[in-house]
């Protein structure tokens, strides 16, 4: 199985991080992908691809919530990573709408501008939207030329936005959410169309229940695949081959 989605390179984990990836590998989880957030988070992000080669891989984008006035220059010393290293995606990316708007312009610029990236690298993205499905949709929908491959990760949303989604040629990773008991995802994933799924934690943030409020990491990546397993009346192990296969494709892993 694998956790597309884990900041386990945050400094959550400098205690114990070798501990919970033990205890990801003991889960079956044997890959664990790693969105970058801001300039910041590079350097221990590739410090923790290189202590685990062949289970953390690293993307390469800035975070809408690290947008600021000063986004063409961080956005340029973000590109000019691509020349220095090998990426599997470009992320993560997106708007959110949820902290904060001041820079809203500046986040619609940041993203359309990774998603050039990512057609021109060849790469898929993964789009963080929070509180902005409505005004992600219509921007990836002007770029997407046929070229552009993803994620709507850590999706919550209606079943009628998944296959807005889903008919753009984007996947959606479900994590934490779909266990919460008023998170409304008991009603969405029943009919999604499983070649769109894969699975995710988001760690160290949005822990599954029964961890819900506390530290969550990548080892819980079964929780979710079980939640999604229960609500569409399959075995765990169906979802772990669904989704790792989903997974492999998308993001061209061995």
């Amino acid at each position: 199985m694998i956790d597309t989605h884990a900041h386990i390179y945050a400094a959550e984990f400098d205690e114990d991080r070798e501990a919970v990836i033990t205890r990801a590998l003991e889960q079956n989880i044997d890959q664990i992908l790693m969105p970058n957030i801001d300039l910041d988070s590079i350097a221990p992000m590739l410090k923790t691809q290189e202590q685990f080669p062949g289970v953390c891989h690293s993307m390469m984008g800035l975070h809408p919530c690290y947008v600021n006035a000063d986004v063409e220059s961080t956005l340029a010393e973000i590109y000019s990573w691509f020349d220095k290293h090998n990426f599997i995606a470009v992320g993560e990316i997106g708007i959110d709408l949820y902290w904060d708007k001041t820079f809203r312009t500046e986040q619609e610029k940041a993203f359309t501008t990774q998603l050039n990236w990512a057609k021109e690298l060849d790469l898929p993205v993964v789009i963080h939207t929070r509180d902005s499905i409505e005004q992600t949709l219509p921007l990836l929908a002007k770029e997407q030329d046929g070229r552009l491959s993803g994620v709507f990760h850590c999706f919550g949303g209606s079943l009628e936005e998944a296959k807005a989604i889903n008919d753009l040629g984007f996947h959606l990773g479900l994590g934490g959410v779909s266990t919460f008991k008023n998170g409304g995802m008991d009603k969405v994933i029943p009919h999604l169309d499983m070649d769109y799924v894969i699975v995710e934690t988001d760690c160290p943030y949005l822990a599954p229940v029964p961890h819900r409020g506390k530290r969550n990491e990548p080892a819980y990546t079964q929780l979710v695949a079980q939640r999604v397993a229960d609500l569409r009346e399959l075995s765990l192990d169906q979802v772990d081959q669904i989704t790792t296969q989903n997974a492999k494709k998308l993001f061209r892993l061995s």
